[in-house]
């Protein structure tokens, strides 16, 4: 009995131990298992599980692409920078001592970084896109301080190398890499590259354990685009409106340079201006584009494209003579020249060289309503022009079946009308192109981020408002305003250019009418008239120093700008035998000097230009009725008699030298 019950036990004993190794190796061989399993079967399900338990804690953008100009300069570009950022959770150091030690390197203030690291958060942002001296500076900061829980992320920030250069055209980009204006806005989409993601791993509690990268990718940059627009053409436009703003305290001060047979905007400047890169230091009046968004009456500008419309219709003719006397009635009310004086007989040559209103309101309101209503929208005015800027005018015009004949008097002379600088620029583009009209661009091409140009933009005819004839007529007599008329001052000696200046009392848009004492003075140009590089308008807006005349301010803005580009361009001079270049004369007339009883001493002005004698006149305070145009030949005893019959009535007296004193505010003839 004692040997079964032994043996029993034993049997039992090793049972025992045969299911406990068995149950082991069966534990061994599911632990094996399931290992093999978690490696080699489920890594996709699991690497998909582990994303579910961490945090996208940022996006971040790739690098926009580059703003070129049309040679390849960059205008726009992205370069990386530090931004600070911080986990309050493990930061040691109170965050009064923190604020102290970085505040001087950040934008933050002291309260707001304090406030920031008392946040129950594992991030907070203390600086974007921090200047490289002001990183360096916190780095070292953090080093000699052993802190913990401050560290950088590159990011990608908008810099613009060539500041306020083509500020308006550019425009800027915000913090998280949305364009906020001008081509940045506009072309957002192009530019703008991948998100860089940055997957941070956290804790059972969702905060993140700091410095931490699961993964981090950053996808292509966005296109890259080339302009139309030269930084050097665009350099000489903005260094002349910076001499023009201290010269005559203006407002506001637009260029626009465009090439006439393609329609490429070469520059486009105004003043006041900003810094892209500081661009929250400025105001939105300085972020306005006006060379495409202000809408302004041209004044006598607008003759020229009155003119070609009466000459295509057939309504007047070179040859046609009209006898200004001085006033011209519509609806009761009087349109009178600037000077206030008649001009006798004219033709339409002299009528645009002298820019005579009277005979302007004539040309209208004979060609009619309907008619010039057609020609203007053929050039068109009231229509944005498609350009790939933001905020485009479309310009105010009459309804031609409300217009009375006042309406088409004042329109004629560029009055009652608005219209943008850009439609302007189109306008006499087409003048000097034969009448063909180019669509104005700026966008020359795109380029993907291997730099591959991957599409461009064509130029496009978008209308012939007057036929070439006509066209050619109005430059032939606007490359005499220049030599001879009242544009001298733009002149460029051994360059043929065409132009016509524009003076317009600034209209009200508050209260309706027009403001006292405000005005708006424009020069627009083109040329070699034998061969259009450029068309160059400049507009000066409530001139505050001297005259406020375009013949006077904005042609010799003109001038310098346009001298300059024949040098850029490298262009020869060049005379036509049959148009001889308009050379001034040697000496240059005296600044005129009042006497004390206020008396005026004429200088001899043989040898001067009509525009140079008048202009002298307007400066003494002094009218005069011109009889016949070109340069004086000669200032003899005639017109000396002329003063002596009238001596007595004009109190005018002639001194040893036959320089005429005029004592009284009259008008003599030349």
């Amino acid at each position: 009995m004692k040997l079964l019950n032994k043996a029993l036990l034993r049997m039992s004993d090793w049972s025992r131990t045969t299911w406990c190794l068995a149950i082991l190796m069966t534990v061994a061989f599911v632990l094996i298992g399931r290992l093999a399993q978690l490696q080699v079967f489920d890594t996709f399900d699991l690497e998909k599980k582990n994303l579910l338990q961490v945090q996208v804690d940022r996006k971040l953008q790739s690098p926009r692409g580059t703003i070129y100009d049309r040679n390849g300069k960059p205008l726009a570009m992205s370069v990386v920078t530090k931004s600070l950022y911080a986990d309050p959770k493990m930061i040691k150091q109170s965050p009064q001592e923190i604020a102290e030690l970085i505040s001087p390197y950040v934008t933050m203030s002291k309260e707001n970084i304090v406030k920031a690291l008392q946040e129950d958060t594992a991030f907070v942002w203390l600086n974007r896109m921090m200047d490289a001296d002001k990183s360096k500076a916190v780095q070292q900061v953090i080093k000699d301080n052993n802190i913990a829980g401050l560290n950088f992320v590159e990011e990608s920030k908008r810099y613009y190398p060539n500041g306020v250069l083509a500020a308006q055209v550019l425009g800027f980009v915000g913090t998280d890499d949305k364009g906020l204006d001008g081509l940045e806005m506009v072309l957002d989409d192009e530019l703008k590259g991948g998100v860089q993601q940055e997957i941070v791993a956290t804790d059972n509690k969702g905060n993140a354990i700091f410095g931490s990268v699961l993964s981090k990718f950053l996808p292509d940059k966005g296109k890259s685009v080339t302009l139309t627009i030269d930084a050097t053409i665009q350099f000489i436009a903005e260094r002349a409106l910076d001499k023009a703003m201290v010269d005559t305290g203006a407002k506001h001060a637009s260029v626009i340079v465009m090439d006439p047979k393609t329609g490429e905007i070469l520059a486009m400047a105004n003043r006041p201006s900003y810094d892209p890169n500081n661009y929250n230091q400025s105001g939105e009046e300085a972020f306005k584009n006006i060379a495409v968004t202000n809408l302004y009456e041209p004044g006598s500008t607008f003759k020229p494209i009155i003119a070609s419309a009466a000459l295509a219709a057939g309504k007047w003719k070179l040859d046609t003579v009209y006898n200004d006397k001085g006033a011209f009635a519509a609806n009761g009310h009087i349109i009178r020249n600037w000077n206030g004086e008649g001009y006798g007989p004219v033709r339409l040559l002299d009528i645009l060289k002298y820019s005579i209103n009277t005979g302007m309101a004539e040309i209208g309101t004979l060609t009619g309503a309907d008619i010039l209503s057609k020609y203007v929208r053929d050039y068109g005015f009231g229509s944005e022009t498609g350009i790939e800027l933001p905020g485009e005018g479309a310009g105010i015009l009459y309804n031609p079946e409300d217009m009375s004949k006042l309406d088409v008097a004042t329109m004629s002379i560029g009055q009652g009308i608005a219209v943008t600088p850009l439609q302007m620029v189109r306008v006499f583009g087409a003048l000097s192109n034969g009448g063909a009209m180019m669509k104005p661009h700026i966008i020359k091409s795109y380029s993907n981020s291997q730099g591959d140009v991957t599409s461009t933009t064509e130029t496009s005819v978008v209308g012939q408002p007057v036929p070439a004839e006509t066209a050619k007529t109005i430059v032939d007599i606007l490359e005499k305003e220049v030599s001879e008329g009242g544009g001298t001052k733009a002149m460029v000696e051994g360059y043929h250019f065409g132009g016509k200046t524009g003076t317009a009392q600034k209209l009200d848009t508050k209260h309706g009418g027009y403001l006292d004492g405000q005005y708006i003075a424009s020069f627009i140009g083109f040329g070699p008239v034998e061969d259009p590089k450029f068309v160059v308008l400049v507009v000066i807006d409530d001139p505050q120093k001297g005259s406020y005349y375009g013949s006077q301010i904005v042609a010799p803005v003109f001038k310098d700008i346009v001298s300059q580009l024949v040098r850029y361009y490298q262009m020869s001079p060049y005379v036509k035998e049959s148009t001889p270049v308009a050379v001034k004369a040697a000496n240059t007339l005296p600044e005129p000097k009042p006497g004390s009883d206020g008396s005026v001493t004429l200088p001899n002005f043989t040898g001067f230009t009509y525009g140079e004698v008048r202009d002298w006149l307007h400066k003494a305070g002094l009218a005069f009725k011109p009889d016949g145009t070109g340069t004086a030949t000669s200032q003899d005893e005639s017109s000396v008699q002329l003063f002596r019959l009238v001596q007595q009535l004009l109190f005018i007296s002639v001194d040893k030298t036959n320089s005429v004193i005029i004592r009284n505010y009259r008008q003599f003839v030349i």
